[in-house]
């Protein structure tokens, strides 16, 4: 288990796994697969799960999938303080219900992004995250500029923080130097890492936790690489991460749900298909990825 102890009283902290979506064949959700896929993850030392992200491919599931998905995820982790399902949607009032059905299902907090139909300004974001709060869940908030083109930049997240709307943010805007201002402008704000290949300098920087991609498929070095980091263990921190950010850094390409996945079906475990309009990566890039994922497993990772 874990050197970091699991906190149920804030169970956003840890390494959250965003966790990969196993499909099979037919594009039809495994939900067997996802299953032994969470327990896997917690028994290796992960925190909790993080269901319908991105890496979930939540953009193409029915809300009868969706819903499925996190009752899976519950049951499976044993704890439903240790699942915080993503809740991002076009609308606030339906994110407030993926909230309220995660809350329904014993999930402990939710993730959600901007309003992501159209560029929102600093008050429709302030109003979309205030709705989703009143479903009664902790929100942590999901900055990723990237694709959202709305930048929950820290004068913002110090204010959504004041308005009690957020406790947390997962931080993918790839500025390391965020972290410091957000500590500075809301000291009571939870700073996690929100992409993999920044997860050293973040965790230096003060991070309580990990919204995490690659643990999916090599989960003990990464609870080894995120015990070291916050540890301040550079001696062990610094020559894994160099290891393995070969691998980390796909987590913040466009093509980061079908490199983990094929990571994951080099190392044995379920990633399989994707659903359109994700499709197999081109040659080149798995070759890349999978040269990478076949050292790191050589060298003894998993």
């Amino acid at each position: 288990m874990s050197a970091v102890p699991f906190d149920p009283a804030r169970p956003w902290r840890g390494i959250m796994v965003a966790t990969a979506l196993p499909l099979r064949a037919d594009l039809s959700v495994d939900h067997d697969a996802y299953g032994e896929h969470v327990r896997r993850l917690i028994d290796a030392g992960c925190h909790g799960v993080v269901p319908n992200g991105s890496l979930g491919e939540y953009q193409t599931l029915t809300a009868e999938e969706r819903a499925a998905v996190v009752r899976t995820a519950v049951e499976a982790a044993g704890d439903g303080a240790r699942v915080m399902p993503g809740v991002a949607a076009y609308g606030s009032a339906e994110s407030r219900r993926w909230a309220e059905q995660a809350a329904e299902a014993g999930a402990g907090s939710v993730l959600l992004l901007p309003p992501n139909a159209y560029r929102a300004d600093d008050a429709a974001v302030g109003a979309h995250y205030a709705e989703v709060a009143r479903a009664g869940l902790p929100v942590v908030a999901y900055n990723n500029p990237i694709d959202t083109k709305v930048d929950l930049v820290p004068e913002l997240l110090a204010r959504l923080h004041g308005e009690g709307s957020i406790v947390a943010v997962k931080e993918f805007s790839g500025d390391v130097r965020r972290a410091y201002q957000i500590a500075e402008l809301a000291p009571g704000l939870d700073l996690l890492i929100g992409a993999d290949d920044v997860l050293l300098e973040l965790a230096l920087a003060g991070a309580v936790g990990w919204i995490a991609g690659y643990p999916n498929a090599l989960p003990a070095a990464s609870v080894a690489l995120y015990e070291a980091a916050v540890a301040g263990d550079l001696a062990t921190a610094l020559p894994l991460y160099r290891t393995l950010h070969p691998l980390l850094r796909w987590d913040s390409k466009t093509e980061f749900v079908q490199a983990i996945k094929l990571s994951m079906d080099i190392a044995g475990l379920p990633g399989g298909p994707t659903r359109p309009p994700r499709g197999p990566l081109p040659a080149a890039t798995e070759a890349a990825v999978r040269a990478a994922t076949e050292k790191a497993l050589a060298e003894g990772l998993s």
